[in-house]
């Protein structure tokens, strides 16, 4: 079978070529707003203008988590504080949470 496409390569190009146009007709056509989502849906981002390690986090990032703590559909929360200003508060909720 495979010495046919080997001997044949003009006839072995062609199929390839109209695999590779169905492929991308079909690619148009599948419903991916219809598909679930997969992965767990993230919020994140605070930044506090000149602010240190410490002083961020206990000014911006503490009463933060503080608040979001508890939030319908969260499943962790994380977070850092760095010496630039800037707070990371990530929360994941569940999936297809909306």
């Amino acid at each position: 079978m495979v010495s046919f496409f080997i001997h044949r390569p003009i006839f072995a190009s062609s199929i390839a070529v109209i695999m590779v146009l169905a492929g991308a007709i079909c690619y148009f056509l599948l419903p991916v707003s219809q598909f679930p989502d997969i992965t767990p849906r993230r919020l994140s981002s605070a930044r506090c203008i000149r602010g240190k390690r410490q002083v961020v986090a206990d000014t911006v990032t503490t009463p933060l988590e503080q608040q979001i703590n508890g939030v319908q559909g969260m499943t962790y929360m994380s977070s850092s504080s760095s010496n630039d200003g800037s707070s990371t508060i990530t929360v994941t909720f569940d999936v297809g949470y909306p």
